[in-house]
């Protein structure tokens, strides 16, 4: 099973669009900024996807966060503005354990995290539109089940960065 995590397009999807048709997901999550653009982005999956409320979603009816399962783990999605995600994960990563999930997966930063440590896995996936990381490359992420239901999890770039291009 393949899932693209994907957070604050801000209604500018070119590159969502160009994610899906590279990877051919069977579930798009959504970590909140869409800013309107949520049918757009359902429409253009051949696959579900799960959007949560942002704080630019303003007047959406989406959800302020989700609850399920992929597999055998546990995921909570929220935009993440409302833990302090700006100042670090610490914060997140407590609530994530408080309900008891195996993974949080998270926005509002524009900023790509993976961080796997026993307790809980926080996953922000940056932002397709307005990367503010280094280097300012739109990313997502890549969550794979392996036959054994193992997760695996890839931060990935849109573009190449220049540094990397003759590697």
């Amino acid at each position: 099973m393949k899932v693209i995590i994907v957070s604050d397009t801000h209604r500018k999807n070119e590159n969502y669009f160009e994610v899906l048709k590279m990877h051919k997901p069977d579930l798009v999550i959504h970590c909140g900024d869409a800013e309107g653009s949520e049918y757009a982005l359902t429409e253009a999956a051949d696959c579900p996807v799960w959007i949560v409320l942002g704080n630019n979603d303003f007047f959406s009816q989406l959800p302020k966060e989700l609850e399920f399962n992929i597999g055998r783990y546990k995921v909570w999605v929220t935009h993440g503005h409302n833990y302090c995600v700006s100042m670090g994960n610490e914060t997140i990563k407590k609530e994530a354990q408080l309900k008891g999930v195996d993974i949080v997966m998270y926005g509002h930063t524009h900023r790509p995290v993976i961080d796997i440590d026993k307790e809980v896995i926080a996953l922000n996936p940056g932002s397709l539109s307005y990367p503010r990381q280094e280097g300012h490359i739109p990313s997502y992420i890549i969550m794979e089940l392996d036959a054994a239901g193992e997760a695996h999890f890839t931060i990935a770039y849109l573009k190449k960065p220049d540094c990397l291009k003759n590697h």
